[in-house]
């Protein structure tokens, strides 16, 4: 039961929100935040039942260790010793998260690489990962951590249960702090209903859900087939290996950017403002500042809680590039168990290194060409991170780069592996070897890249009503705004007219719900 589907929609939806409504209304917000708490572990028992037992079962764990941690840091008038209980209970709690995370995320690729490097044959396990895994386990060692530096006053049960399973966010973030997000569990305020926060929500989900359902999943019947193919054995030629490597990233963008919309706005459907997790990433000038608008607060995660630990920037310019490398191989690790994530995690750290060197010299290139060069660096890695072994991500850029041929059409070899794809099968359509389809799919790749590239974001839309947490940081932030006047003159009014254009998107959206298709980072 996905965001994306009519039993979540037209029955989870509005179940939870009616009954929470009504509580909050006549009866103690206690009662409210209960009726969430049990709607939020029962979203997580229809997705995944074997793994809600896993879930809870950590829950309780971090809760206990936090509240130790907490109680221990608070009563203790000495200096934290190198071991000091405080110490050892936080060390115990990380190694308890790390322990879950490496069993179900990295045990058989640690198998598979061991039977590999010393010739064994060590039988893979039957381990089926628990969605949201790396979320709730980021978010609670986040706590522990806050808990650990004494940012944590005090906390009880149900607030931290309410904190770490509120659904919008369970599932693929956003990656939040407990100072963001209990004290708007706790604030009165935020149970009553409020009309402003419901248009909100609407405009918010409905414009994901769109994004997702029309956009990244028709991209997804163009990108998969051709890197099945790749798979297969095929060898993609320049117009192929392009089509395939751009029709992901667009994808993955407006998947990523549908699901962060959904999810702010299934928060202010109860008056909970999250983090911003997503600014348009595709019109920054610099990797740098690519990594302050995509997937913004895992990127603070991996700041706050590996970059700076490591010893950040406080210990020179080489160990500050160290660290950023080292900070970037866990971080394409973080997303999955292959060395194709660890090399898209490489890349970024190289991108990310030569970036700051590039600030040390006195040479400064146009924002258009900063643009140009950042989305193909963008691309680049995308592919190692679409492929699914090494060796297709490399035969996928000897195509982009020509060295497999030029075709004005796909060609025919390549075509035939396509015809193998069950996924292009059910979209014969999309590209058959004429140069009328050839043209639609570029007609295509083309709008959605108008869309990411010059209309405003939903938070751009709606900034006057401030949605999200910490927009303000990115104001530091250079994209290029070829049409500036496009952002003042498109923002949300609670009017007619933006009634009618959310009924119109939502009934588009809806109405293209064929099937409940996973988000991709669902799978992170």
């Amino acid at each position: 039961m996905f965001f994306n589907s009519y039993e979540f929609i037209f029955l989870f939806l509005p179940i939870t929100f009616i009954g929470y409504t009504i509580l909050c209304k006549y009866a103690p917000s206690r009662f409210a935040r209960i009726w969430l708490t049990i709607f939020s572990l029962i979203f997580y028992f229809l997705l995944i039942p074997e793994y809600l037992s896993l879930l809870l079962v950590s829950i309780g764990v971090n809760y206990l260790f936090g509240t130790a941690i907490i109680k221990s840091v608070h009563e203790s008038k000495e200096e934290i010793s190198k071991w000091s209980s405080q110490k050892m209970l936080l060390f115990s709690a990380l190694l308890f998260n790390l322990a879950l995370l490496a069993y179900y995320k990295y045990f058989n690729f640690a198998i598979i690489n061991i039977d590999a490097l010393f010739g064994w044959s060590i039988p893979l396990q039957d381990i089926i990962l628990p969605l949201g895994i790396s979320f709730f386990t980021f978010t609670q060692s986040a706590f522990l951590i806050d808990a650990y530096r004494g940012q944590v006053e005090k906390i009880d049960l149900l607030s931290y249960v309410h904190f770490v399973s509120f659904f919008p966010h369970l599932i693929a973030g956003p990656i939040y702090h407990h100072k963001d997000i209990i004290p708007q569990f706790e604030d009165a305020k935020n149970y009553i209903f409020n009309l402003t926060n419901f248009n909100l929500g609407l405009l918010f989900f409905f414009f994901g859900l769109f994004k997702k359902v029309i956009i990244a999943d028709e991209l997804s019947a163009i990108a998969s087939p051709i890197f099945a193919a790749v798979h297969a054995g095929g060898v993609p030629l320049f117009f192929e290996a392009w089509v395939g490597a751009l029709a992901y990233t667009f994808q993955l963008y407006f998947d990523f950017s549908g699901y962060c919309d959904m999810a702010i706005g299934l928060a202010l459907f109860f008056n909970i403002r999250f983090p911003i997790n997503f600014f348009s990433p595709y019109k920054v000038t610099s990797i740098i500042d690519f990594w302050r608008c995509w997937h913004i607060t895992l990127s603070n995660f991996l700041r706050d809680y590996v970059y700076i630990p490591l010893g950040g920037n406080r210990r020179g310019e080489f160990i500050k590039l160290r660290n950023l490398m080292i900070t970037m191989l866990l971080g394409g690790l973080w997303h999955g168990a292959g060395w194709t994530f660890v090399i898209w995690g490489g890349l970024h750290g190289f991108y990310l290194v030569m970036n700051h060197a590039w600030r040390k010299t006195p040479w400064r290139v146009p924002p258009i060409a900063g643009w140009a060069v950042t989305f193909f660096a963008v691309v680049v890695a995308w592919v190692f991170f679409r492929a699914q072994t090494v060796a297709d991500a490399l035969v996928v850029l000897k195509g982009m780069s020509g060295l497999n041929g030029i075709g004005i059409t796909p060609s025919i070899p390549f075509s035939n592996y396509l015809l193998q794809m069950p996924s292009f099968q059910s979209n014969m359509t999309l590209m058959p070897l004429t140069h009328q389809a050839v043209e639609l799919v570029l007609f295509g790749i083309a709008a959605v890249m108008v869309v990411a590239f010059f209309l405003p974001n939903v938070v751009q839309i709606t900034r006057n009503y401030s949605p999200v947490l910490h927009e303000k940081k990115l104001e530091t932030v250079t994209q290029i705004d070829l049409m500036p006047w496009l952002t003042e003159r498109i923002q949300y009014r609670p009017t007619v007219g933006w009634g009618i254009i959310i009924g119109i998107v939502a009934v588009i959206a809806v109405l293209c719900l064929n099937k409940a298709t996973e988000f991709l980072y669902f799978q992170f």
